[in-house]
């Protein structure tokens, strides 16, 4: 594509980098892009912007009418600013149209920003000042870093701007955090703050927007319950989930209009009622639950006792804390134990045996597999299959969150929690050196020190590690690597497996489906045909929108998937084929026409039957299975 006048290549923008921001590849498309709409809008790179400022009357209407986001922002503001105190840098804030409403700053650096007006009642859009973090921020709706020469317009380029929008429970945008400074002065924590202080931001708006409902704070990992990190739901007394802030979407992997249309019954396997026995005590303890994708969640519930004490006389009956999940009371929800996993696939049937061989034999079991492959589920299932049901299964995440990789007391921590259940080290490849020997010292001895303790006890866990990787042998030590791969399991990317309309069957319910809801047999063609580079999450989240869009009791159409799956399942790849033949050498079209007609055909029957893949097999005098086999092994 031919370059947009004044705007400068992606390429240019990451090699002119190297001083400042890290130059990802990702971030200079963004800036491309932004450069593109700026050209495209006929503004000038060098002419001087419009700096005017709001009429002070006009000024006042827009503070008044943002004056509950200003009220929320401002202590924040001002703890931000004194992280940033003394780079030449100032805080901004903004509504949801890009003018500034209220900000604080350097003295030093009050003046140069003068001549920029940033000040209240100057608007940051793109349509005004080009590329800049506030209004690039407002037009990709994302945390957007725009750092010296990237800007836009000449004027601007003496600036590095951090900027993230604030979202209200519903996830739409009220306006945009911003710290503004000389790009000279560029630190690569600010945006890390700015994103931190907008979840401040949102966190408050939400516990006033939802202080009468329940509030349900909760994250993967329980340490992390009453950080930042933690993803926040607001219930009410029927559990309907009516707010969520941004680390719920995050961890929960829904948008907040998707989020809504769930009831915390299917989405955490908890009640109401039972939370609130559970909680009512201020000395309770978290509680495990697992979402409906299968991971493993810690819960703790607040609320007003005595505007909630009447919720336990309601008719739900309260779900036991070792019973919290969907998944085992679901008959067609996803895996509890490990019969449930055998879906058919003969990889995952040859699996399920190994596993129920070793099970209670102490034999630690170290699973790899893509992501998105169900490595969660699997984990589920021997823990559930096992003696060790009865007791926690406790997740270590060995990648080091934020920076910060688990310490001595953190894995003692664990370890205590885990004790008489299952211990699961996640991507346990990314364990860092030093705790890998903390860890081999554990396993080497058998004991452990508890936190607080003064002597060790002896180590009674069994052990089940995951790792993306196709073998965790890199960067890991050797040694550590034999105490933990007893048994190693490869888990197979949907693509491969043969068993796909019974995980259909088995995902639908807990995508929303209800026992009405019906799937056409041309929908699971399609979805047959599809090479599912996402695995197991991908097609969740496919089902889950084709249930949305369907509406509830309705049947599932080829119209209900997404755009791109049809094109490449009906046309594309037949399209292809015949391309590809038609391009090879005639040995070639020779070895490859049986198998492009048999293809054809299928498709064609098929196509002819109206998607109806029974009809179509009768046809071609073959099993639906064959069809379907067809179909996923398509070129």
């Amino acid at each position: 594509m031919a370059p947009v006048p004044g705007a400068q290549s992606a390429r240019g923008l990451t090699a002119r980098a190297g001083g400042g921001p890290d130059a990802v590849p990702e971030r200079a498309g963004v800036i491309h892009q932004s450069h593109q709409r700026c050209a495209a809008l006929g503004l000038s790179r060098i002419t001087r912007p419009d700096y005017a400022p709001l009429a002070r009357a006009d000024l006042a209407v827009v503070r008044e009418r943002n004056q509950r986001l200003q009220v929320h922002a401002a202590p924040v503001m001002a703890m931000l600013f004194d992280q940033i105190a003394g780079t030449q840098s100032m805080v901004m804030l903004c509504d949801a149209t890009g003018t500034i409403i209220h900000s604080v700053g350097d003295d030093d650096f009050l003046s140069r920003a003068a001549k920029v007006a940033l000040q209240p009642g100057v608007n940051w859009s793109e349509q005004s000042k080009g590329t800049n973090a506030i209004g690039t921020a407002l037009m990709e709706e994302a945390p957007t870093l725009v750092h010296a020469d990237e800007h836009y317009m000449h004027a601007n380029h003496f600036l590095t701007c951090s900027a993230t929008p604030i979202l209200d429970p519903r996830g739409n945008i009220l306006g945009v955090l911003d710290v503004t400074g000389d790009h000279r002065s560029y630190h690569q924590h600010t945006m890390a703050l700015v994103r931190m202080s907008a979840r401040m931001i949102e966190n408050h708006w939400l516990g006033d927007d939802f202080r009468h409902a329940m509030q349900l704070h909760f994250h993967s990992r329980v340490d992390f319950i009453g950080t930042l990190m933690e993803g926040i739901l607001a219930i009410t007394p029927e559990g309907r989930i009516v707010g969520a802030n941004r680390g719920a979407l995050e961890q929960l992997g829904l948008s907040g209009a998707a989020l809504r249309k769930q009831g915390l019954q299917a989405l955490l396997g908890v009640s109401v009622a039972a939370l609130v026995d559970r909680f009512r005590s201020p000395l309770s303890t978290p509680l495990q639950v697992h979402a409906a994708d299968g991971r493993l969640l810690f819960v703790h519930a607040r609320f007003d006792w005595p505007v909630w004490r009447d919720i336990t006389q309601r008719p739900d009956v309260p779900v036991h804390a070792a019973r919290a999940s969907s998944l085992l009371h679901a008959p067609s929800a996803l895996p509890a134990g490990l019969d449930d996993l055998d879906t058919g696939d003969p990889a995952m049937a040859a699996l399920v045996h190994k596993l129920k061989r070793v099970v209670d034999h102490g034999v630690p079991v170290l699973v790899h597999g893509d992501s998105g492959t169900g490595k969660a589920w699997l984990v589920q299932a021997p823990h559930q299959h096992s003696a060790r049901r009865a007791r926690p299964l406790v997740t270590l995440q060995c990648a080091a969150q934020g920076g910060a990789a688990v310490d001595a007391q953190a894995l003692a921590r664990k370890l205590q929690q885990a004790q008489g259940g299952t211990l699961w080290l996640a991507e346990v490849g990314d364990l860092p050196a030093p705790q890998q020997a903390l860890l081999l010292a554990v396993l080497q001895s058998g004991h452990f020190t508890p936190p607080g303790g003064d002597r060790p006890v002896p180590l009674d866990v069994a052990w089940v590690c995951t790792t993306r990787q196709a073998r965790p042998a890199t960067g890991l030590d050797a040694s550590l690597l034999h105490h933990l791969s007893g048994l190693v399991l490869s888990l197979p990317p949907l693509r491969q497996r043969t068993d796909l309309p019974a995980l259909v069957q088995r995902l639908l319910p807990v995508c929303g489906a209800t026992p009405q809801t019906r799937l056409a047999e041309s929908t699971l063609a399609l979805l047959a045909a599809s090479p599912w580079p996402g695995n197991l999450r991908q097609l969740r989240q496919v089902l889950r929108t084709a249930v949305l869009l369907a509406g509830p009791d309705a049947e599932l159409l080829p119209e209900h998937l997404p755009d791109e799956m049809r094109q490449a399942a009906v046309g594309g790849r037949l399209n292809a084929a015949h391309t590809s033949r038609a391009n090879a050498g005639p040995a070639a079209q020779a070895a490859g026409s049986l198998q492009d007609l048999e293809l054809a055909a299928v498709r064609a029957a098929v196509a002819a039957a109206g998607g109806n893949v029974s009809v179509a097999a009768r046809q071609l005098g073959v099993s639906r299975n064959t069809v379907y086999r067809k179909l996923r092994l398509a070129p």
